[in-house]
C-alpha cells in the first residue's frame, strides 16, 4: 500500500513566489533590521540625518532666542548709548575707508556679497558648530 501525501495536490510555488515567501520570512523574523543594523554606512547617514534634523531644530530655536534677546537689549538701551554706537560704526567705516588698501577692501567686499548670497548656508554651519560646542560643553560636565 502506498501513501500519498495530502499536498501532493499543490501546485510548485514560482521562484517569484518563493522570493516573495523569502522576503516576508525575512521580514518576521527582523533579518533585514539586524542587516541594517550591521551596516555602517547605513547606521551613519541615518545618524548624521538625525542630527541634521536636530540641528536645524537647534539652529532655528537659537535664531529666535538671539532675535528675541537682541531687540530686548535694543529697547533697554538708554538713546544716548544708541547715538554712540551709531556714532562709533561711523567712525570706523571712515577709518577703515581711509587706511584699507586696496585689494583688502576688495576681498572684504567680495567676502561680504558671498556670505549675504548664502546666509542660509551661514546660519546652518553656525549653528551647526553651536550645537556641537554646546553637546561636548554638556557632556564634560
Amino acid at each position: 500500500m502506498t501513501h500519498t501525501p495530502a499536498d501532493q495536490h499543490t501546485t510548485t510555488p514560482t521562484p517569484a513566489e518563493l522570493r516573495e515567501q523569502i522576503e516576508h520570512t525575512r521580514h518576521e523574523l527582523g533579518v533585514q533590521d539586524l542587516a541594517d543594523e550591521s551596516d555602517g554606512k547605513a547606521r551613519a547617514q541615518r545618524r548624521a540625518g538625525e542630527l541634521k534634523k536636530t540641528a536645524l531644530l537647534k539652529a532655528g530655536e537659537l535664531k529666535a532666542h538671539a532675535v528675541k534677546t537682541g531687540s530686548q537689549l535694543q529697547e533697554k538701551l538708554p538713546d544716548s548709548v544708541k547715538e554712540k554706537a551709531r556714532t562709533a560704526a561711523a567712525g570706523a567705516g571712515r577709518v577703515w575707508e581711509d587706511k584699507a588698501p586696496e585689494p583688502l577692501k576688495q576681498k572684504a567686499t567680495q567676502y561680504a556679497q558671498q556670505a549675504r548670497g548664502n546666509r542660509s548656508l551661514l546660519l546652518v554651519a553656525a549653528s551647526g558648530i553651536t550645537v556641537l560646542w554646546l553637546v561636548r560643553r554638556s557632556r564634560k560636565s
